[in-house]
């Protein structure tokens, strides 16, 4: 493909079961009641890319899908959010992973992965398919494909070398654990990182959100994004740092909130926008995102966005 693309966003592809109202008490011997149960596409890459697309960036996305159902559903979805997905590769020997998601009635939530979320896929040795961008966004950081230090360091030299912006997302790790020591050659290669509260303080040790963003900068990282939920977010880097507090909003389904979150910040800083901006918008994007079951439900559009915060 010739033509640049704005965004890339690379790393897992997913189906989740979502399963809302679950009740712990069974009916029958082998049978329990929830609410509602429903399929949604997932998985960091996927959720990041369908959001920046409809924001009107021209994204493209690097996964690994099996030939089965649970691909071809990602698949569809991705191009009807604009997705270009020329990038996708289609392994037979590797199924589609599939999550189960228990939503509480607040919208947070809890998953059960299974061993097809450890493929871990090379985007390393297809550096020019993701060279070919103005940013990459990693989705994520510590899980597959990013949870092997050379392939992280690998993805980065080629992004830097080819002067592309690089925003990593994080997630807690789950079948190989890594800290930021692991990764100290591959952070200083980064310009936002995006950890949450729960995984800023489970790899910094910290308690604060100063305290966290400063031993990331430490690490080399040029801005550091802390997604802390009803708290809002924060932002900090060698010349600034500040808070924004939550958007007000009645909260469905907090699955792919940071996602969109990420890919509302990556579009405005392409954009040319100032964090405190971006960050407004992104806040925007996460809080929309909560507002329906499923991660790439919500949002619409960059219309609907800059709408919803006027409105506030």
């Amino acid at each position: 493909m010739s033509e640049r693309m704005d965004i890339i966003c690379i790393g897992m592809a997913l189906v989740d079961s979502i399963i809302k109202g679950f009740d712990p008490e069974p009916i029958s011997a082998s049978g329990y009641r929830a609410v509602s149960g429903s399929l949604s596409v997932g998985g960091e890459a996927v959720n990041e890319a369908m959001a920046a697309a409809k924001l009107g960036a021209r994204t493209g996305i690097l996964c690994a899908l099996g030939k089965d159902d649970a691909g071809e559903m990602i698949l569809g979805a991705l191009r009807r959010c604009g997705v270009i997905t020329d990038l996708v590769i289609r392994d037979p020997e590797h199924a589609t992973p599939v999550t189960t998601m228990f939503v509480r009635d607040d919208g947070t939530r809890k998953s059960i992965t299974n061993q097809a979320h450890r493929h871990n896929f090379h985007p390393e040795r297809h550096a020019g398919l993701f060279t070919n961008a103005r940013a990459i966004i990693l989705g994520s950081l510590f899980r597959a494909p990013f949870d092997d230090p050379e392939i992280i360091k690998s993805v980065l030299t080629e992004a830097k070398k080819a002067g592309i912006l690089v925003v990593a997302d994080t997630k807690l790790p789950n079948f190989r654990v890594l800290g930021l020591e692991d990764l100290k050659e591959s952070l200083p290669m980064i310009d936002y990182i995006t950890p949450n509260e729960d995984e800023a303080k489970y790899f910094t040790g910290k308690d604060t959100a100063e305290e966290m963003a400063d031993v990331l900068l430490g690490y080399g990282v040029k801005n550091v994004v802390l997604k802390l939920g009803s708290n809002g977010c924060y932002f900090k880097n060698a010349k600034e740092s500040f808070f924004l507090p939550a958007c007000e909003i009645h909260a469905v389904d907090a699955t792919g909130a940071g996602d969109n979150f990420v890919a509302g910040l990556t579009c405005e800083i392409l954009r040319g926008s100032q964090p405190k901006d971006a960050m407004r918008f992104a806040n925007a994007c996460g809080a929309i995102c909560t507002t329906a079951i499923g991660a790439g439900t919500a949002l619409k559009n960059r219309e609907q966005v800059l709408s919803f915060m006027e409105s506030r």
